[in-house]
């Protein structure tokens, strides 16, 4: 069903584009050498070209071009073999320039499209209309000394990679799936670490709303949103502050907005001009950036298994749905994680089962990731292995489990050294289920009158006696056989 939203003259559709800014995995900067760590003191990482020196020239870093070339094709978007660098003429008060060199007319990368999952189920494609490279601006500081401002110019000339969306988002809840999928697919490649709290990623979010079939609305820009909770956060408050000013008669600006998550609503920052106010043109200190086929083919070489065709995958060899498929696919060490505990276990839908709820249930409760904890993928399918071949029951794996994690020993060594194994010896349980029947002649009597519900209470009774230890399966069956017998 279609998103919308209600206001006071009905439904309202809300259209999305995004606009995130994605720092290239290089050593240094896009038209100079300096380093670009995360956390450096102030104005450590400056050279003579962040700075503007006068006579100092922009020298392209080729390993920017080649992540921009690798996420291009992961992003299953065209190629440009020619692109060209141009100056956006602006006032940023944290670039010395004056200018920023970005790409306008030829960018790097054309248009593509990815795949985004829904929370109930639905895959949507979602058009890619850009790539391109540009150089990040310093950063303006306000709150250190009184009445004066500090520029901190270690992001100056950090290399981006601007991907830009089509309007094709449709709801908050698409924006956010969409910036993840894009986040997970550049840290598979490892084009982009995607670290939005340190800023290496970060999206604009470009919100309008219209009247289902009507034409686009102004749109409205949210800029620098740093995390999924809050893309989905501001993409929804500013969608109903527009409906809110339209139906009381005013008109939305095309203008640049921020998003403050503690009062929960957008602000205005300043007015939006249109592409043209840039001055866009060509940068005379830069060679247009040609290559040939056999370069793209090199960069194609080197891409891992993406996320999609990892989530078919897993669906057709594992028989997982599209949702299952889709949570472990998101990071690339969960996917390998699962497929290693699911080969060591022999049982592919009961790994990821345990691996989704079980293990992401505890880290969820921690904050731990899956390299900090003392259960490996292998020490996973091992728990599994016994689950799958009648050892322990699934409650007891539970307990087994929550030991794992504490020590770091094998499954089958907690089970062994507690005496923990399933009973499975249809004698030995024929002897409790008989005691349970007999001493409990009411209960029977009820069953048979028909309260066959009862069946879980005398299930129960077993499980108790024999601490849990009794196979489930065969305590039902033994039980059914004499209750209805």
């Amino acid at each position: 069903m279609a998103y919308r939203l209600k206001g006071k003259t009905g439904e309202w559709e809300v259209v999305i584009g995004m606009e995130v800014h994605a720092q290239a995995t290089t050593n240094a900067k896009l038209f100079s050498g300096a380093p670009t760590d995360f956390g450096a003191d102030p104005n450590s990482q400056v050279s003579l070209v962040d700075a503007a020196m006068p006579g100092m020239l922009p020298v392209v870093n080729a390993e920017a071009i080649r992540q921009a070339v690798r996420t291009g094709l992961a992003l299953n978007a065209k190629v440009n073999k020619r692109s060209v660098f141009a100056r956006k003429n602006y006032f940023y008060p944290d670039l010395p320039q004056g200018y920023q060199i970005s790409q306008y007319e030829e960018p790097i990368i054309g248009e593509g499209e990815i795949e985004i999952d829904l929370e109930d189920g639905e895959v949507r494609t979602i058009g890619i209309e850009r790539l391109h490279l540009e150089q990040d601006a310093g950063k303006s500081i306000h709150d250190q000394v009184p009445d004066k401002t500090l520029i901190d110019l270690n992001r100056a000339g950090v290399p981006l990679m601007e991907i830009v969306s089509k309007p094709d988002i449709r709801s908050p809840e698409e924006a956010s799936a969409y910036v993840g999928k894009l986040r997970s697919i550049l840290r598979y490649i490892g084009s982009c670490d995607g670290n939005m709290q340190e800023g290496s990623m970060r999206a604009d979010i470009n919100v309008s709303v219209r009247k289902p079939g009507d034409p686009l609305g102004t749109r409205a820009e949210v800029k620098n949103v740093n995390s999924l909770r809050f893309i989905r956060q501001a993409a929804e408050v500013e969608a109903k502050r527009q409906i809110r000013l339209i139906e009381s008669g005013g008109t939305v600006v095309q203008e640049t907005r921020l998003f403050d998550p503690n009062k929960g609503e957008t602000r205005s920052m300043r007015s939006k001009e249109d592409a043209h106010d840039y001055r866009y043109f060509p940068d005379p200190d830069l060679l247009p950036v040609e290559f040939d086929d056999a370069y793209v083919d090199t960069c194609r070489e080197g891409l891992p298994e993406l996320p999609d065709p990892k989530k078919h995958r897993f669906m057709r060899d594992y028989g997982l749905s599209a949702y299952d498929a889709g949570v472990l696919v998101a990071e690339r060490a969960t996917a390998e994680f699962f497929e290693t505990a699911a080969k060591a276990g022999g049982d592919a839908k009961l790994a990821a089962n345990w691996l989704t709820v079980e293990l992401f249930g505890r880290l969820n409760k921690t904050g731990q990731s899956l390299d900090e904890i003392k259960i490996d993928a292998d020490g996973l399918g091992g728990l599994v292995q016994l689950i799958k071949d009648g050892t322990i029951s699934g409650k007891i794996a539970k307990d087994v489990f929550d030991e794992m994690l504490e020590t770091g020993k094998p499954a089958a060594e907690i089970v062994d050294a507690k005496g923990l194994k399933q009973i499975s010896d249809t004698g030995e349980l024929e002897g409790v289920v008989d005691k349970l029947i007999a001493d409990n002649p009411g209960q029977v009597d009820a069953y048979r009158g028909g309260k066959t519900g009862l069946i879980g209470w005398f299930v129960g009774q077993v499980m108790k006696e024999t601490k849990g230890q009794a196979n489930p399966a065969m305590v039902n069956q033994l039980l059914k056989a004499k209750l209805d017998g």
